[in-house]
């Protein structure tokens, strides 16, 4: 049970979090005792406090010359015990490196955590900022999350009997369409629109209860589950581009279900021969994954 769903609640531990989330947010600046106070809204001697604690914990750094703090060393250790908590073979991240590497783009693998779905690890090429970051998250319910479930029926059903983030019209047969070719190919492309865009930065980090203006905006832009999954059987018009956005693959537990999905953020038009080649790579570090967590695809 949570914070939250219980009524309690620790104001000083609030406190420190909220100095560590704006110095995560600014991995690159440097803080003053002063700066501090301005951006969180704390008083000096509270933040003081805490970043007294906190560098002699290692969580921070204090450069002695400037009077400034960053954070510190103990955190990479408090992120890999993290990620093992999760699962995260430390293999994976150049598993990622390598997938990166070979198609000049962002490789990700993420998972659904107590309910939401987190990115666990990501590799982008040199030089690219992806607009989001390790540990972010998003609520998961219809309509975002299909790819969390499609290889998993149990999963699958007790996603779509979640209430849905905002009000959707489902295409029952399209659905069960869309399932039975990404389980028959191994994985899914989704396609690239201003409207998933705009939907997934407004949802980055918020709680599985939006507010009901929000609700409504976001209905407008997405309302049908798997509405932007791609098909090559229902383009009529072959050889032509398509703006694609995400293509992901499941990764396998040791029981056959599906414990996480890795994907490629694309973000710009490939021709089918693209896609397929894409996919291909996707699916053979899937599998490399799935493999470090003694995993297996289910039998058919």
């Amino acid at each position: 049970m949570t914070a939250s769903e219980s009524g309690r609640s620790s104001p000083p531990t609030q406190r420190v979090v909220t100095v560590l989330d704006l110095l995560a947010a600014h991995p690159q600046r440097r803080y003053g005792l002063s700066e501090l106070s301005r951006h969180t809204g704390l008083s000096k001697p509270t933040c003081l406090g805490i970043v007294a604690t906190l560098t002699n914990a290692g969580y921070l750094v204090r450069d002695a010359q400037d009077k400034t703090y960053r954070l510190g060393p103990m955190l990479i250790s408090l992120g890999h015990s993290a990620q093992e908590s999760l699962r995260v073979n430390p293999a994976a991240r150049e598993a990622l490196r390598a997938l990166s590497h070979q198609y000049d783009t962002t490789a990700a693998l993420s998972a659904v955590v107590d309910d939401r779905i987190t990115l666990l690890e990501m590799v982008a090429p040199p030089g690219v900022r992806p607009g989001v970051q390790v540990g972010q998250s998003y609520p998961f319910a219809p309509p975002v999350g299909l790819m969390f479930v499609l290889w998993d029926p149990a999963a699958l059903q007790a996603w779509l009997a979640r209430p849905p983030t905002i009000p959707l019209r489902t295409d029952g047969a399209r659905l069960d369409k869309v399932v039975a070719q990404c389980r028959a190919s191994g994985h899914l492309v989704e396609l690239l629109t201003p409207a998933g865009r705009r939907l997934y930065a407004l949802m980055a980090g918020m709680s599985s209860t939006l507010p009901d203006e929000l609700r409504a905006l976001l209905g407008e832009m997405i309302s049908d589950i798997g509405e932007r999954v791609y098909l090559p059987e229902e383009d009529s018009t072959r050889g032509r581009r398509h703006d694609v956005g995400v293509i992901s693959a499941p990764v396998f537990d040791h029981h056959g279900r599906q414990a996480m999905v890795v994907s490629l953020q694309i973000g710009r038009s490939l021709t089918d021969t693209d896609i397929t080649r894409h996919a291909k790579g996707l699916m053979t570090t899937a599998a490399a994954l799935s493999a470090q967590l003694g995993g297996r695809a289910p039998v058919s």
